[in-house]
């Protein structure tokens, strides 16, 4: 068995274990999350060069196609778009909801057919911890690097902590994604208060939010020169 057969029974026995619910945009922990990462990530957007409607983007995992619908919603165009997915029954969510002119590849990343150096962002949203394999990691990675126009830009969100509770992923911290990408040009910060304290106190994450060490995620744009 390779490592994406080992990812693919990793998501079922999220998917038996019913962990749907816990990502529910009706929580208030999920919002809450949600909308501190959309404040972030609009602030880096606005510094790019061009307008969005000229904007070619990638997604690495794009699931049921939320990331890429809030794409849309930015002014992307959907021929401009690109939802790449490991596991067809999420990429035939991603497909319900997205217009037909959005692109969804179907398979391992690394091998997608996307041209090099055509797009101005490539975005990964807790991928790469999903990835226990160093090879496979690097070889994502490389793909996304490929496909960047110069001055283009990776986005990068994922958690830099290892759960204790859950060997099916592991946190990627900052220097492992310098190593992932040598060549890029980074601007990070650290978001989204530990998900477990923000599921217990869900009214309290303006607060505890506050403290940087309870920010157990990091956003990223990485340039590429």
């Amino acid at each position: 068995m390779n490592e994406l057969d080992r990812i693919a029974q990793r998501y079922a026995r999220r998917a038996d274990r019913g962990e749907g619910d816990r990502y529910s945009l009706l929580r208030p922990e999920v919002w809450r999350m949600w909308q501190e990462r959309q404040r972030a990530l609009l602030t880096l957007l606005a510094r790019r060069p061009g307008v969005p409607a000229e904007w070619r983007a990638t997604e690495v995992g794009c699931g049921a196609g939320g990331n890429l619908l809030d794409l849309l919603r930015l002014g992307l165009l959907p021929p401009h778009l690109t939802g790449i997915e490991l596991l067809p029954a999420r990429l035939a969510a991603a497909r319900a909801a997205l217009p037909e002119g959005v692109r969804l590849l179907c398979g391992d990343a690394a091998a997608a057919d996307v041209p090099p150096a055509s797009q101005d962002l490539v975005l990964q949203s807790t991928v790469f911890s999903s990835i226990l394999d160093d090879a496979l990691q690097q070889r994502v990675a490389d793909a996304m690097w490929r496909w960047l126009k110069p001055g283009g830009a990776v986005v990068w969100y994922d958690f830099t902590v290892n759960n204790p509770r859950n060997r099916d992923v592991r946190g990627v911290p900052l220097a492992r994604v310098r190593a992932l990408f040598p060549q890029g040009r980074f601007t990070a910060r650290r978001v989204t208060l530990a998900p477990p304290l923000a599921r217990a106190f869900p009214a309290a994450y303006p607060l505890l939010n506050l403290v940087p060490l309870l920010r157990t995620h990091r956003l990223v744009l990485i340039e590429k020169p």
